[in-house]
């Protein structure tokens, strides 16, 4: 595979595998360095890429993995997730605290989820993969993965309505 086609069958996915290594690792300069491994290691083995059906999803698999080797690491003891995507620069500064506050939120409320839910999360929500891709690259069936994301979405639904509640009950 000569350069050209490597870059225009990597290129156009190049930015969802940045954005899954930020959700994992949280750190802008962990998710670049990462993104940088994943893509050369593309290169590297860009004779053996044609023969996946699915280069974009075999991507998201090894950004998974790659991301999830660091955050075992003890170089990587002290990385949490966070989303930072959500900005809004047509509302009041009120409504824009209150959005920051709930994305801080759903944040903190990501973190206590299971690591696996998290991926589910970030790939279906974040990325937009249907749930096919998202059973692909996780090696699991689609109905895990829905039942995993419907968990996860209702641990975050709970846990934002409880402290949106202030307690009240």
């Amino acid at each position: 595979m000569n350069q050209a086609d490597f870059v225009s069958l990597v290129m156009p996915f190049k930015d969802k595998v940045f954005r899954l290594a930020k959700r994992l690792l949280v750190s802008r300069e962990e998710a670049e360095d990462a993104t940088q491994e994943i893509l050369l290691k593309l290169w590297n083995n860009s004779k053996k890429i044609g023969e996946y059906k699915n280069v974009e999803a075999f991507s998201m698999t090894m950004t998974k993995n790659f991301c999830l080797d660091r955050l075992k690491s003890k170089q990587a003891s002290n990385l949490k997730i966070v989303h930072s995507n959500y900005t809004d620069d047509h509302t009041s500064l009120q409504k824009q605290v209150e959005a920051k506050d709930s994305v801080d939120w759903v944040s903190k409320i990501m973190e206590a989820l299971p690591e696996q839910q998290k991926i589910i999360v970030q790939l279906r929500d974040i990325e937009a993969y249907d749930f096919s891709e998202i059973a692909e690259m996780l090696d699991m069936n689609e109905t895990a993965v829905r039942v995993n994301l419907s968990r996860a979405r209702k641990t975050i639904r709970e846990k934002l309505t409880n402290t949106h509640q202030y307690g009240i009950k």
